[in-house]
């Protein structure tokens, strides 16, 4: 009977830890769907930001362009990973990629700077041998990632104050259901090549707009919304490839779970009917030996 009991109990331990996992299969559906509504949300806003920049653009002249990177100048990378676990491979997969791609760029840029967004992602980076100068939390909500992305164009603006030019972020990107795919992007310089596309772009309408602000100003201005769009848009679809992941961690959990309740169930029925024959045995033992007392 202790047996069965233990089994008992083992079988009620595993319903509570399915349930637990089934919530949290629950919460990285919905925190998917609102970060990719928050990424989408965010590229219409780029869409603004570059008819802006195409009206600006218009009036800045081609040696004003920004350069493509020389080699020798000062490198900072921005990586986005987790901070909690539970999200499969998300961590190895960006990291891995991050320092396949900076060890390319060292032959070309070799003082590099670097910041973590998420301190999983910033252990496994010390682990690589690429210790990051800075580690930042990841948001926990929508609202959080303004707040984030601050604090990055804060550090950016430090890092151009030290002599930093080229920027470069890393981050995984959903593709499909549960699937992603680590990516980069070069932030700074802007690339010339996007630039003169905006410029050689067909304005939609016959009018076009006019503006009383400094163009130089102004651009600048706009360029910081860009990167405001960006990094906003980079942090948005690395928190949904980190559900994505830990949905799929979490399907394979209940998938495991269910095996074992399986398993637990048939032991305890099985134990239970030795245990009910094993009584019925001692219990027919028992008459036998009270019948032959009686008839002795």
């Amino acid at each position: 009977m202790e047996a069965i009991e233990t089994l008992k109990r083992t079988i009620h331990v595993t319903r509570e830890l399915q349930s637990l996992v089934k919530t949290m299969k629950v919460l990285a559906g919905l925190n998917i769907r609102q970060y990719e509504r928050a990424a989408q949300a965010v590229a219409q806003y780029n869409r603004t930001v570059e008819m802006g920049l195409q009206i600006v653009l218009r009036n800045v002249p081609e040696p004003a362009l920004p350069p493509h990177p020389a080699p020798g100048r000062k490198l900072g990378a921005l990586v986005f990973g987790s901070d909690q676990g539970m999200c499969g491979t998300l961590n190895d997969a960006i990291v891995a990629h991050a320092s396949r791609a900076l060890a390319r760029l060292a032959r070309r840029h070799q003082d590099q700077a670097l910041i973590a967004v998420g301190v999983r992602a910033a252990g496994q980076l010390e682990n690589a041998g690429q210790p990051p100068e800075t580690t930042l939390g990841v948001p926990d909500s929508v609202s959080g990632i303004t707040t984030t992305v601050h604090e990055l164009l804060a550090r950016i603006e430090e890092w151009r104050v030290r002599g930093i030019e080229i920027v470069v972020l890393f981050n995984c990107r959903l593709v499909t259901g549960v699937f992603y795919r680590p990516r980069g992007l070069r932030l700074l310089p802007v690339d010339a090549d996007w630039i003169r596309g905006l410029q050689a772009r067909r304005w939609p309408t016959r009018v076009l707009p006019t503006y009383f602000h400094d163009t130089e100003h102004l651009l600048h201005s706009l360029v910081h919304e860009y990167l405001f769009v960006s990094l906003f848009r980079a942090l948005a679809e690395s928190l949904a490839s980190e559900n994505a992941a830990r949905l799929a961690s979490m399907q394979v959990a209940e998938r495991n779970i269910e095996d074992r309740l399986k398993a637990l169930t048939s032991e305890f029925h099985q134990s239970r009917q030795s245990a009910i024959t094993s009584e019925l045995l001692d219990i027919i033992s028992g008459f036998e030996a009270l019948k032959g007392k009686a008839h002795g």
